[in-house]
């Protein structure tokens, strides 16, 4: 029987416990797991992109329960990216009604560029139910505790480029 590679996508900006959970759950399900980080042309991301890539994996390599989880950025198109891994699963995380609009639109798209690729969604549990990046980065900007939402690195990550970009 052949290694299933899964990949876990997403913008990550920044990670947070919501991405992990769903990365460590993929874990116990797939043989490997590979976290691909995007490029997303439609948001005006807080982290560039290589320091989404490089944030997300230093969150990895803190984290016991993800040995072995790889971290690999993405430029171009996930079917794509999936090919070249040999990866056949991409596993996404729904939230709420409105995620599974958007991802019934991706899902459709990317199985007519690759049907080899077959999408996983999983439930959060309740208590990162609400949390996205998104909504981390208004607390952060507005002065709120965002300890319980992301890692500890991340925290510090965001306050070196807020303070970075206050000059």
């Amino acid at each position: 029987m052949s290694e299933v590679i899964a990949l876990v996508p997403g913008t990550f900006d920044p990670i947070t416990n919501g991405h992990i959970d769903i990365v460590k759950r993929a874990k116990k399900i797939f043989d490997k797991i590979i976290v691909a980080v995007a490029v997303n042309a439609g948001k005006n991301p807080f982290f560039n992109f290589d320091e989404r890539v490089e944030l997300t994996k230093r969150v990895v390599e803190l984290d016991e329960e993800l040995h072995g989880v790889e971290v690999a950025g993405v430029k171009g198109l996930l079917v794509d990216f999936a090919k070249k891994e040999n990866a056949k699963v991409v596993v996404r995380g729904l939230r709420a009604v409105s995620d599974f609009e958007y991802e019934l639109q991706m899902a459709f798209m990317n199985r007519r560029l690759n049907k080899e690729v077959e999408m996983v969604y999983m439930m959060p549990y309740i208590k990162y139910s609400f949390l996205s990046s998104s909504i981390v980065k208004d607390v952060f900007f507005n002065g709120g505790d965002i300890s319980k939402f992301v890692p500890e690195i991340v925290i510090k990550a965001m306050k070196k480029k807020l303070s970075e970009r206050r000059g």
